[in-house]
């Protein structure tokens, strides 16, 4: 029973890191396949590195994989590639086919794929064991679902790959069996949709065993399986004549340029499966009360990133169970012990709704982002500072300004006051009360909080998204928040989008939009004039398109989610290149005054990022290029811009 042991041995090398506290094992160097299959701690070992695949959802996708810092959400320190963020020269244009990745998914994600392959051949009942028939059957279906949700990762990457999902190297093969050229998109999206859906029928939807929480559930791969396909039926792989003439070595097209509406209905599909499924098993959004009974928008709207599933936050659908906390510290002041300097952008500032619901900002004169477009029925202005205390009675759970019920206290710059509580729970600017160190923060130039080093806000802003409410850099406290990977939210905002594609005008549009707006704290939409509601035309597909996309963009802000939608919706190379803004790095002075070089809240130009066509996918290495004749290069990476 040999089947490439020196590949097995590899593997079981490299699961130091696991699942949990039962892969904490030494291999041994000289090992059989009956030696692995009749020993659980080695076959878990295996399983816990298929497993360790999956992106980290919070500092993976910041540091690692870099999601989050493609998009225009999340803005890190410049400097701070010198210490392994090397998302940040891929958004200023500073990359080839040359340029390291630490997501590595070109080398790491087919090894996962091959030991997924070995596990589901291979594994069996073990007598004594906690690995009984039902577990086998259960270990399978894991690693049927995770082959599956590997190849997606490497498509929403690359755009294609090489594709050998039942293929285990033997130990007398030739090096061309290996060297394969890549497969047609759709073809691999078909399979993976297949395979998620098939493993999904074999799954639980829960585990009530702590120990399996993290496993792969039925919800988890209808999950992963509902996001894939929403990509797969969008505009940048629907209907996109930009690759009609992109073929591997043989001529044959690897991206269908031709239009297919059957791609969203098959998402809508997907989508309407996975709704029903979650909620059979007792998924809901997560919300947080005051003593009325009503919604507590604000605790509500932080906490979700925080409480896990055991603590009742039904609203996970698929977690990572290891997350670092670096997050916090990342976000957390320089004068309060913390990394100081990974902030958000001015778009994503502008970009939140009003507490009455409206957008404040509506576009920008001729593209200027200095010169935002003011909705003038939202009451939104940037000129001055507020004179009262903006406050916000209807909830009780309230940490921002440092009174109970304010939301930003007198004397803040107007562009922050009555806003929406998503809002509060994402961004941390100049002079707001920071309850950590019980004082407002300082970012002007050499305050506390700004060194004017790499350190510190670069653009004015800190992110607060997804931060533990709990975590206390003074203090050196980090807390444990749960890696949500997908979230009920954007299950519900998906589904919205594919029915404005599908079915234009239909009332479930608002329906789940507006769960979304009233779990917010925000008014919610109606098709006409009623008090305490916003009225819009849901049979104007346009209009339409552009509130879910809105509403996704602040509900999702932060959680990697952003580039991928602008991405799909070919919207990067515009959103994505260009000048970025925020607030004065180097203000000296409580001001407004754009002639004042010394005014801090003034829109202010502090990095140019680059986005070109070629940028929508990854290159393949070119070393990779030079080893396989039968690999192309992704498109547009061959041309000289």
């Amino acid at each position: 029973m040999k089947i490439q042991i020196r590949y097995i041995i590899l593997v079981l090398l490299s699961t130091l890191i696991s699942c949990s506290d039962y892969l904490d094992k030494e291999a041994d160097t000289e090992l059989t396949m009956d030696m692995v299959f009749t020993d659980k701690d080695r076959m878990e070992g295996m399983l816990a590195y298929v497993y360790f695949g999956i992106p980290d959802p919070s500092w993976g996708y910041l540091s690692t994989t870099g999601w989050s810092v493609f998009g225009d959400d999340w803005t890190p320190s410049e400097r701070w590639q010198q210490w392994g963020w090397d998302a940040i020269p891929k958004i200023t244009g500073n990359w080839n086919t040359a340029t390291a990745w630490k997501g590595n998914y070109w080398a790491d994600l087919p090894r996962r794929i091959r030991t997924a392959n070995i596990l589901r051949k291979n594994a069996i009942p073990i007598e004594g064991t906690t690995i009984d028939e039902q577990e086998v059957t259960y270990i399978k279906a894991e690693c049927r679902f995770l082959q599956a949700y590997y190849y997606s990762l490497f498509l929403n990457c690359y755009g294609v790959c090489p594709f050998q999902p039942d293929y285990i190297a033997p130990s007398d093969g030739s090096t061309e069996e290996l060297l394969t050229g890549p497969v047609p998109y759709d073809k691999i999206i078909e399979w993976c949709d297949n395979e998620m859906l098939e493993a999904s029928k074999a799954l639980p939807a829960t585990y009530t065993q702590e120990i399996k929480y993290g496993r792969i559930t039925s919800v988890m791969c209808l999950a992963a399986r509902a996001r894939m396909l929403l990509f797969a039926a969008s505009p940048l792989v629907n209907g996109n004549s930009d690759y009609a003439d992109f073929t591997d070595t043989e001529g044959t097209p690897l991206f269908n340029s031709t239009y297919d509406q059957s791609k969203w209905t098959r998402a809508l599909n997907a989508h309407k499966l996975l709704l029903e499924k979650a909620e059979e098993a007792g998924h809901k959004l997560y919300k947080m009360y005051n003593n009325d009974g009503s919604i507590d928008a604000f605790a509500s709207t932080a906490w979700v990133h925080a409480r896990t599933y055991a603590d009742g936050n039904k609203e996970i659908l698929f977690a990572r169970p290891q997350n670092h906390t670096s997050l916090d510290k990342f976000t957390s002041p320089y004068g309060a012990k913390g990394n100081g300097g990974l902030g958000m952008t001015q778009s994503l500032v502008d970009a939140f709704f009003m507490k009455n619901g409206l957008p404040a900002i509506v576009g920008y004169e001729n593209g200027d982002k200095t010169k935002p477009v003011i909705n003038p029925e939202s009451g939104y202005t940037e000129i001055g500072f507020s004179t009262t205390d903006d406050v916000r009675t209807a909830d009780n759970w309230n940490w921002y300004d440092g009174k109970e019920g304010v939301a930003a206290k007198a004397g803040t710059f107007n562009m922050y006051v009555n806003r929406e509580p998503r809002f509060y729970n994402a961004i941390l600017w100049n002079e707001r009360y920071y309850i950590w160190d019980k004082r407002n923060v300082d970012f002007y130039k050499y305050g506390k909080d700004n060194n004017y080093t790499h350190d510190a806000p670069q653009n004015g802003y800190l992110g607060l998204k997804r931060k533990h409410p709990n975590s206390d850099s003074k203090n050196n406290s980090y807390k444990y928040r749960p890696g949500i990977v997908y979230r009920l939210a954007e299950a519900y905002l998906s589904y919205c989008e594919i029915l404005n594609e599908v079915r234009p005008g239909d009332a479930e549009i608002l329906t789940y939009l507006n769960l979304i707006r009233e779990r917010a704290g925000i008014p919610e939409y109606a098709t006409s004039q009623i008090e305490g509601y916003i009225k819009v035309d849901l049979k104007n597909q346009d209009e339409m398109r552009n509130l879910i996309r809105r509403e996704r963009r602040v509900e999702l802000c932060g959680e990697g989610v952003r580039y991928d939608d602008l991405r799909r919706w070919k919207e990067a190379e515009e959103t994505l290149d260009g000048d970025f803004y925020g607030m004065n790095f180097s203000g000296t002075e409580k001001s407004d005054d754009p002639a004042n070089p010394n005014a801090f809240f003034v829109r202010t130009q502090y990095q140019k990022r680059v986005y070109q066509k070629k940028y929508y996918w990854f290159p393949i290495y070119q070393t990779e290029i030079d080893k396989n004749p039968n690999l192309v290069q992704s498109p547009y990476w061959t041309e000289s811009e």
